[in-house]
Order: structure tokens, then C-alpha cells, then sequence
């Protein structure tokens, strides 16, 4: 104890700003307070002072170390995290990492998968800036186990594994795959406590993998959330227009809003590279918008209108039409000789407020012919009865 004390002091008397902080985690330290000197602990490393240089580092060997298995081990895979960081080489920090974990299986405490599973995630993430793709890979493996293996898990480390699978995925521009992961990580972290360029760049990447990734047609959910509004008002709001759009199956406005923005879309190489896939995927959300749009009890569409409403030929109609029963976002036959198809089912999706508008105003509809019928059937009672 005398040795995480004097650690203080001299830290002290070196930082004089900051002699507030030291004097109150030596004083929770000496009355062994651990709760809220863990808590006093995440407010310290949060700060922006000591994130610089090894400070922290030096925190950890002189102070924390003292008592570090007497906390919250959660916590204390936290700090490892953050810790961690100040290390000038991967290598360091990787090897620091693995010494917590030795730490935390020397402990033998119960629920010990989860902080073990967020530190290896801070290892998987040093090996994924290092260029060590597999090894990041083998991490993630592992991690997937762990968490469908355990009960009732802690936010962070759902966060923690999701960010850093999204993070793979991307390396990879495997976009679909980081989609589905970024939108996972945002399920168990709140956006407000993301800082502003970071909720910027994911809003951003969010929305390219939603254009580009394979067999994703359905815009609502990330519409849906706050994080998406953060492209409004900056230089790349365009992007955010071009998804409702998509979401809407408007290829005239698609097309408008390419002309408008060339110059930003001809920055973006991987829209460029995927500029015949975009364009199949908005054909594709304009015919999921012209079956929607159709009452249920008038499923059967010429594929003139399909083709007047899209701007292809009835060949091109007929492959977009098979196209979306492969990805099984219609169930349906096509009628070659009548130059038709009948659409049986949709696949359910996440609706934005014109299309629920619509959706009241045809229940509207069908309320009124229920009345009608209602009414209908009433008057001719009595003719019934007395024939």
C-alpha cells in the first residue's frame, strides 16, 4: 500500500492540476473503497490530459496493480483496453493484454468469460491494425463461441465484439458483413456517447455498405435510427438522400441526385466500381415499391408497367423478376405468354412514414368496403327472411 501511495504523492507534486484526482484516489484507495474508486478510476482515464504519453501505463504498474483483482473484473478489462493504447508498440500491448488475461484466470471467479472476451477483442484489434488478418480472424471465432455460450451479457462487451468484427469486415470490403456487425454494435451502444467525427465516419460507412452490400434491400431499419440524421447539414448529405431514395424505390430522384452530385459520387471509388450493381439493386426496390403500392386483392402486374415505371425492356423486367425471387424477396410466378406476374408474398419490411401513410390510407380503403358490404347485406336481411 505504501508504494501505490508514494506513487501518488509524487504524481502530485509532478501535476499539480491534477492533485485534486490523486488525492482522492489515495484517499479511497487507503479506506478501501473499491466501487467507488473503480468508479473515480473511469472518470481519471477518461480524461484528456492523461491520455497522452504513459501515463496510464505507469498508473497501472504503480497503483492499479495493487488491487486490481479486488475490483470489478469488467472494469478492469475496461482499463486494460484504454491502457493498452498508450503503448508505443502493438507488440507491447498485445503481450500487456495477454498478462491481464492470466490475471483474470489466476482469479478463478465466476462470469470470468466476459472480461476475458473483451480483453481478447483488444487483442484482435491490435492484430487487425497490424495487418494480421488471420489472427484477428481466429479471435473473432473464438469470441462468437464465448458469447453464444453465456447468458446475460454486459453491453460493452456485445459492443466490443461487434465493433471490432465490423472492423474486420471492413478491411475485407466485406460489406454486408460489416453492415449487419456496425448495426449490432449500435444496438448496444448509445450513439450520444460516441463523439461527433467518429458517429460522422460510421454514419458514413453505414450507409455506402447499405448501397453496396449483397442482398440488402432493406433501408428502414438504418433509416430508422438516429445515427443516420448525423449526415444531415454536413458536406456528405447527399448520401443520405441517395438511401431514401433507394428506400424508396425512386429511380427518377436516383437519377437526379447522381447528376447533382457527380462530383462527390466520382470520389467515391466503390460506388464508381459498383455503379451496373446499384443500379440493379434500385430497379429491384422500384419493383418491391409497385407491389406494395398494388391492393392485395390486385397482385397480377403486366410487366409493361414494371417496365414502364423502371425504364427496361420486358427481357430486362423478366430477369429483375428472377433476380428478386433467388433472394427470395417475392414469392410469385411469371406469366411468359400473358406477359404478367402474380405476386403471392412480399418480404416484410421496415416502412418509412409516406409508405405507412399509404398502407393507412388502403386500410381506410378496406374499412369503407367492409361498411359498404355491411350495409349492403343489412338491407337485403329481411328480403331474405320473408322469401
Amino acid at each position: 500500500m505504501a508504494g501505490a501511495l508514494q506513487y501518488l504523492e509524487s504524481q502530485r507534486d509532478a501535476q499539480p492540476e491534477l492533485a485534486d484526482w490523486y488525492n482522492a484516489l489515495a484517499d479511497l484507495y487507503q479506506r478501501k473503497l473499491w466501487h467507488q474508486l473503480t468508479v473515480k478510476l473511469e472518470q481519471f482515464v477518461a480524461l484528456a490530459v492523461v491520455q497522452a504519453g504513459d501515463v496510464l501505463i505507469q498508473l497501472y504498474h504503480n497503483f492499479i496493480m495493487e488491487f486490481e483483482t479486488k475490483i470489478n473484473l469488467l472494469k478492469l478489462a475496461h482499463f486494460a483496453g484504454v491502457i493498452s493504447r498508450q503503448y508505443s508498440e502493438k507488440e507491447a500491448a498485445i503481450s500487456y493484454l495477454e498478462g491481464i488475461i492470466e490475471k483474470l484466470h489466476a482469479t478463478k471467479e465466476l462470469r470470468i468469460e466476459e472480461p476475458i472476451l473483451y480483453v481478447k477483442m483488444q487483442i484482435a484489434a491490435f492484430y487487425l491494425e497490424k495487418g494480421s488478418q488471420k489472427e484477428c480472424k481466429k479471435l473473432l471465432e473464438e469470441g462468437k463461441s464465448m458469447l453464444d455460450s453465456m447468458t446475460d451479457v454486459d453491453p460493452t462487451v456485445h459492443a466490443n465484439y461487434y465493433w471490432i468484427s465490423s472492423q474486420y469486415h471492413k478491411s475485407r470490403q466485406e460489406f454486408a458483413e460489416f453492415y449487419k456487425s456496425a448495426l449490432l454494435y449500435l444496438a448496444y451502444t448509445s450513439v450520444e456517447s460516441l463523439s461527433a467525427p467518429f458517429r460522422l465516419d460510421l454514419a458514413f460507412d453505414l450507409s455506402l455498405s447499405a448501397l453496396l452490400g449483397d442482398n440488402i434491400y432493406n433501408f428502414g431499419e438504418l433509416l430508422a435510427h438516429p445515427i443516420i440524421n448525423i449526415l444531415i447539414g454536413t458536406k456528405v448529405e447527399w448520401l443520405y438522400h441517395i438511401l431514401q431514395a433507394f428506400n424508396s424505390g425512386n429511380l427518377i430522384h436516383y437519377r437526379e441526385l447522381c447528376q447533382i452530385h457527380n462530383a462527390e459520387l466520382s470520389a467515391q471509388p466503390a460506388l464508381l466500381q459498383n455503379e451496373r450493381k446499384l443500379l440493379e439493386k434500385i430497379n429491384i426496390l422500384c419493383l418491391m415499391e409497385i407491389i406494395f403500392s398494388r391492393p392485395s386483392e390486385d397482385r397480377t402486374i403486366p410487366l409493361s408497367i414494371i417496365a414502364e415505371q423502371t425504364k427496361l425492356s420486358i427481357e430486362d423486367v423478366e430477369y429483375l423478376l428472377m433476380k428478386a425471387l433467388s433472394v427470395h424477396l417475392i414469392e410469385g410466378i411469371i406469366d411468359q405468354v400473358e406477359g404478367t406476374v402474380y405476386v403471392s408474398w412480399v418480404q416484410p419490411r421496415v416502412l418509412g412514414i409516406p409508405q405507412i401513410k399509404s398502407l393507412h390510407d388502403r386500410l381506410d380503403g378496406w374499412v369503407q368496403k367492409v361498411r359498404t358490404t355491411l350495409s349492403t347485406v343489412e338491407a337485403e336481411t329481411p328480403d331474405l327472411l320473408g322469401s
